[in-house]
C-alpha cells in the first residue's frame, strides 16, 4: 500500500565524526547527538534542516462510548475543534509560540460543520460504529481515511513540509487506541488501559472489561488493516496513512503520545519501515503509553507527566529538534574554533 524506503547508512561515520569533532566532550549533548545524527539519516546530509514544520490534528468520533468508557460526553469532541479554530486549545498555543502551522481535519465526527468552518473537511463517516458490538469500520471506511490521510501529506509535502506533527481529538479514542495496542502487541487490557480523559479506578476496570470481551471477540482477526477497521478510529486511521505517506517521501515524524503512538503501530503493522523516520517525542502519562514505547523500542526525549494529547507533547518538544539541527549546522569543530582535543 506503501512503499517506503529503509534510510541509507552511508554517511553513518561521517555523521558521527562531524558530531563528535565539536566543541566538547564525546556524548556531552547526551539525547541531542542521537536526534541530530537521526535526522541526518532521514534527510541523508551533514547539514539538516527544519523546513515549514506543520501540526496536523485529526478528530473523530467513537461508537464504543455508548459502553460508558469516557466520563465527558460526544459533544465535547466538535465543540474541541471548535476550540482549535478559535485558537484557545493547549496545540494552538503551543504552535503559535513556535511558529509551527495548524491544520484541523475532521476525519469523523459527529456533527456537521459548517461548509465554511477553516478545518479539512474529510469526513468519512460520523464516528466509528461500537466496537463492543461490531466492528468499528469496513474495510473500505479504513482505507478511505488512511488514503485521506496520505493526501492531505502529500499536500503538505508538495508545498515544502519536510517535518510533521500528528495530534488528535475525539472522546473515547484512548479506548480505541488500547484495544488496537493490546491486539498488535499482545499485552492485556488490565495492563495498557489507563484512565483517559479521568476515569476513576472502577471506571478504568470498567474500560478494561469492554476491551477484553472485545479482544475475544475479534480474535481471529489478524490483518493489520482489519485489526485496525475491528478496533481502531477514523481519526487514528488518518493518522496511520498520514505516518506511512510522510515516511514514504522522506519527512521527519514528531510522535507524540498514546494515541498517535497506537496509529503508529498500527501503521508500523502495515509497513514496519515507517519507524525509520520517527522521532519520539515524550512519554505519556496515560498508563499504557510506556508499554508502546517499549513494543516499538522507542526512547522518547521527554518525561514530563503530559496526557493531553492533540499534538501538545510533540509541540513542546519541538525546541529540542531545533536544537539538534542547531548544533549540528552552527556549533564549531576543534579545529575550527582553534581549541586543542584531547589526545
Amino acid at each position: 500500500m506503501f512503499k517506503i524506503e529503509v534510510p541509507g547508512r552511508e554517511l553513518d561515520d561521517a555523521i558521527s565524526t562531524k558530531i563528535n569533532l565539536k566543541t566538547k566532550p564525546l556524548g556531552a549533548l547526551g539525547a541531542l547527538e542521537k536526534t541530530a545524527h537521526t535526522i541526518c539519516t532521514i534527510q541523508h546530509t551533514l547539514t539538516p534542516e527544519i523546513r515549514n514544520a506543520a501540526v496536523v490534528v485529526c478528530a473523530a468520533d467513537h461508537g464504543v462510548v455508548a459502553e460508558g468508557v469516557s466520563p465527558y460526553p460526544q459533544d465535547v469532541t466538535w465543540q474541541m475543534v471548535m476550540n482549535f479554530v478559535g485558537g484557545g486549545a493547549a496545540i494552538n498555543v503551543f504552535a503559535r509560540q513556535h511558529n509551527l502551522s495548524l491544520m484541523v481535519v475532521d476525519a469523523g465526527v459527529n456533527y456537521d460543520f459548517a461548509p465554511e468552518t477553516p478545518i479539512v473537511h474529510s469526513k468519512i463517516r460520523k464516528s466509528t460504529r461500537n466496537f463492543a458490538k461490531e466492528p468499528a469500520m469496513t474495510s473500505v471506511e479504513t482505507r478511505k481515511a488512511l488514503e485521506a490521510g496520505a493526501e492531505i501529506i502529500a499536500k503538505l509535502h508538495s508545498e515544502g513540509c519536510n517535518t510533521v506533527i500528528f495530534g488528535e481529538m475525539g472522546i473515547g479514542n484512548t479506548t480505541s487506541a488500547t484495544a488496537l495496542f493490546c491486539k498488535l502487541s499482545g499485552i492485556t487490557p488490565g495492563e495498557a488501559t489507563g484512565a483517559g480523559t479521568g476515569l476513576d479506578s472502577k471506571g478504568i476496570a470498567h474500560k478494561s472489561q469492554v476491551i477484553e470481551k472485545a479482544l475475544k471477540k475479534y480474535e481471529a482477526v489478524t490483518d493489520p488493516v482489519e485489526i485496525l477497521s475491528t478496533l481502531g478510529g477514523l481519526e487514528i486511521a488518518m493518522i496511520a496513512g498520514g505516518m506511512l505517506k510522510a515516511a514514504s517521501c522522506g519527512m521527519l515524524i514528531l510522535v507524540d503520545g498514546f494515541i498517535v503512538t497506537s496509529a503508529l503501530a498500527a501503521a508500523h503493522a502495515i509497513n514496519k519501515n515507517v519507524l525509520e523516520y520517527c522521532i519520539f517525542t515524550h512519554q505519556s502519562d496515560e498508563q499504557g503509553h510506556k508499554l508502546m514505547l517499549d513494543f516499538l523500542k522507542a526512547e522518547p526525549l521527554l518525561k514530563i507527566g503530559m496526557r493531553l494529547g492533540e499534538g501538545t507533547g510533540a509541540a513542546v518538544a519541538y525546541p529540542l529538534i531545533l536544537s539538534a539541527v542547531k548544533f549540528m549546522n552552527e556549533m564549531s569543530s576543534f579545529e575550527e574554533a582553534g581549541v586543542d582535543n584531547k589526545d
